[in-house]
């Protein structure tokens, strides 16, 4: 059945682009916790369809309300672990997106898809909509897939790739931060439960590298996606004056990169490539206040712009999967 004559009680579905899916109510008051748990299993079949699903002007929206809508069509909210970038819990179990400074474009990406364990389902609440820009752009994983030359796309399925990081006390995210620990022996074993190499250095040091596949079959859908940081983590994907920076201390200090899975260098071209895959498959939409956006992590990737304070947009993820 398509999207297009599906009906959903007391909403509608804006027409437009296919991602994201775009859902208004059709009358006054309706609470967007009591409506989505009833209509569960239509808007689980809409997202794995569609990948993205955006709910706009439903009352009752608050971090408090967002987490009940997380419950209610997910499951329990999932804690942040194995961090890579600052954020800050707001509710039980909701985030920031991101503490990183407004001027700060974040790269597409899959979230944790370096892990082991990653969220199957993201979302996204706008509480206070940005002053300018501040969007979240997204993409569809199955097309960025489709997009990639078979020949670099064959190479890199072959050969994986390794995600290396470096930890240190004065740059980027300490470890303490990323595992949600100051026990060493704690770091060690969520390492060795999550196939992740790594070797202690001086001066509270720690460096650890991760081999994983560049793409991911769907657990329902049974679609190709494109799920890595490859790009995302690589040293020129940072702005040039600041890869220099860190370059000039040392590729072995780089707080995250990514090479071939066997520790090889991936040639230039081919980043560029993968770039331009996920440049074609961008769209973007403005946030208003009170929107959730609701995401299947594995078949969209999501980013952010930068933007003109004020902007407060918080996260949630559920339903863990496991790489196997």
């Amino acid at each position: 059945m398509e999207s297009e004559v599906l009906t959903l009680p007391d909403a509608r579905i804006v027409p437009g682009p296919p991602l994201p899916l775009l859902i208004e109510p059709t009358k006054d008051g309706l609470d967007v916790v009591a409506w989505a748990e009833a209509q569960r299993g239509p808007l689980h079949e809409l997202l794995l369809r569609h990948g993205g699903i955006v709910f706009r002007g439903f009352t009752g929206a608050s971090v408090e309300a967002f987490r009940k809508f997380i419950a209610a069509v997910s499951g329990e909210p999932l804690p942040y672990v194995g961090r890579t970038s600052p954020r800050h819990e707001v509710a039980d179990r909701v985030y920031t997106s991101t503490d990183y400074p407004p001027h700060t474009r974040i790269p597409l990406h899959n979230e944790s898809s370096y892990s082991k364990t990653w969220p199957l389902r993201l979302f996204f609440h706008c509480v206070i909509p940005p002053a300018s820009g501040g969007a979240t752009p997204i993409a569809d994983s199955r097309n960025i897939y489709r997009r990639i030359s078979p020949e670099l796309r064959q190479r890199l399925e072959e050969r994986d790739y390794l995600y290396v990081r470096h930890f240190t006390p004065t740059l980027g995210v300490s470890w303490q931060e990323a595992f949600q620990t100051s026990d060493r022996a704690d770091v060690e074993r969520y390492c060795a439960d999550n196939d992740i190499d790594l070797t202690w250095g001086a001066a509270d040091e720690l460096t650890t590298r991760q081999r994983r596949p560049v793409s991911a079959t769907h657990p329902e859908t049974g679609e190709k996606t494109w799920f890595n940081h490859l790009t995302f983590f690589h040293v020129s994907t940072l702005d040039p004056l600041v890869a220099e920076a860190l370059l000039s201390m040392g590729k072995e200090n780089l707080p995250n990169n990514t090479y071939y899975g066997d520790g090889e260098e991936i040639e230039p071209e081919a980043l560029d490539e993968l770039r331009a895959a996920y440049d074609a498959e961008t769209v973007s939409i403005p946030w208003q206040e009170g929107d959730i956006m609701m995401l299947d992590n594995m078949l969209v990737a999501h980013s952010r712009d930068t933007y003109k304070p004020p902007r407060k947009i918080v996260v949630g993820m559920a339903e863990p999967w496991s790489r196997r």
